[in-house]
């Protein structure tokens, strides 16, 4: 393979790549950097810089870059075989991880649907408990509930669950009709902007229990992102809510669907979040972390109950008509395997305690800072809110971009963030050494302070 120099590349990145969530006019001719390898929870550009990637390329690493174990297992399993379709066949990996899954998933849930990233395994779930209720008798069942500040994905069905405005706005013609119901804090929440959140999560259980009781004969199911909403913010949800929601779904016959796309696989301190507060969801969705950030991977798991109603003659048209082509991809099934295997061999979930102790000090004495207004934790992840004013939490105007110029601002100190407007987010690789996380500290709260003065 040739190997480009940096102006090359960056050259064919600026006339031929179009980014995400990217302004391409600020990207094009700039001096962009371009990543070459990674090496444990750093990654390194074309010139041999290093940055300790304080996001986890994107929220899916967990073991860090080029795990030995990881890259042996996807070597071994190219020589074997590359992909096969699930399509009148199986593969020997897909069913394994399967097996895995169900392993380590909340009780209850017993079946496994691939597919290949966040947003499809949240569709998937959204017309998983559209045709359940459809061939169980319960045709008036179709609509869905969704939290204000939900992130879902970019996908038609995905965003329509979504409830990020400057996100979804402008496809709203493309979208279904839903019933959108509070998110659980309170600094956002409308029903007790003074309480705490605890006061504040009991509220939006009280509104999300009278939406319920009003719209429970059209309901098919309810779409929360279980502990933290990612994307709207970095926003913790109160203990309990999570359990809150589960016993309003039993109550009024709404399936749940929990995303834990980005929450999944020990990022909240637990296997996966809905298990911290002992719920089961009918159905939960998968992605991220499941390849520890190696191969697009997505898994949408759901109870033998929600199986069944699609089991019947093939004349009776109940089969779930929808599919991938790369479906159960067994390179990655591989390392997904292999990601589950270093979980068991190193013990990830019972080192992290010390870390998310140590982030929890660190968050909060940032709050010393005159322009930090917020920090939100919930294991190993962060948000840190930048406002104008600490006393009355007015915040930056977005035009302003001062979680960006935070994020650049990092990079002169060898870290790599993204910001999520002015919430400066944190979600490194879990295998990160405590001294690293040290340095990505130190380094955010430098970069905060150069920044905001």
């Amino acid at each position: 393979m040739v190997e480009l120099d940096t102006e090359t590349l960056r050259r064919y990145d600026s006339e031929y790549l179009w980014h995400p969530f990217t302004q391409m006019s600020e990207w094009e001719g700039a001096e962009n950097i371009i990543i070459t390898r990674g090496e444990g929870s750093y990654i390194i550009d074309t010139d041999g810089n290093r940055y300790l990637d304080g996001v986890g390329a994107i929220w899916t690493n967990v073991h860090g870059h080029c795990r030995a174990e990881i890259n042996e297992a996807v070597k071994q399993q190219v020589d074997r075989l590359e992909h096969s379709t699930l399509l009148g066949l199986s593969n020997d990996r897909a069913a394994h991880l399967a097996k895995r899954l169900i392993d380590i998933a909340p009780p209850g849930l017993a079946k496994v649907f691939y597919s290949d990233n966040g947003s499809t395994a949240v569709e998937i779930g959204v017309k998983m408990a559209f045709q359940y209720q459809q061939q169980t008798g319960n045709k008036q069942k179709t609509k869905f509930i969704r939290f204000d500040n939900a992130y879902h994905g970019d996908t038609v069905g995905s965003m329509s669950v979504g409830g990020i405005a400057i996100y979804h706005e402008v496809y709203a013609p493309l979208l279904f009709p839903t019933i959108m119901a509070p998110s659980p804090y309170c600094y956002r929440c409308t029903l007790s902007p003074e309480g705490d959140c605890n006061s504040c999560g009991l509220l939006c259980l009280k509104e999300l229990e009278r939406l319920m009781e009003q719209h429970a004969h059209e309901l098919a199911g309810l779409v929360i992102e279980p502990s933290v909403q990612g994307a709207g913010g970095m926003i913790v949800q109160p203990p309990g809510f999570v359990k809150g929601v589960r016993e309003l779904c039993d109550r009024f016959d709404v399936l749940m669907i929990a995303d834990e796309v980005a929450v999944g696989f020990g990022r909240t301190g637990a296997m996966f979040a809905c298990g911290k507060e002992g719920v089961t969801p009918d159905i939960m969705a998968l992605s991220k972390g499941i390849s520890a950030g190696y191969l697009p991977l997505a898994a949408t798991l759901t109870t033998k109950k929600i199986y069944d109603a699609f089991w019947g003659d093939y004349a009776e048209l109940k089969t779930f008509f929808h599919g991938h082509t790369f479906t159960g991809n067994p390179i990655a099934c591989a390392a997904a395997l292999a990601s589950l295997d270093l979980f068991e061999k190193e013990r990830l979930l019972e080192s992290l305690p010390p870390k998310i102790a140590y982030l929890n000090q660190r968050l909060h004495g940032l709050l010393e800072l005159p322009h930090v207004g917020d920090v939100r934790q919930e294991g190993m992840i962060g948000g840190i809110e930048l406002v104008v004013d600490k006393d009355t939490r007015k915040p930056y105007h977005w035009e302003e971009r001062v979680g960006v110029r935070v994020c650049l601002e990092a990079r002169k100190r060898g870290l790599f963030l993204r910001p999520l407007g002015n919430i400066i987010v944190i979600f490194p690789p879990l295998s990160i050494s405590m001294d690293e996380l040290a340095l990505l500290m130190d380094g955010i709260e430098a970069s905060i302070t150069a920044v905001t003065g």
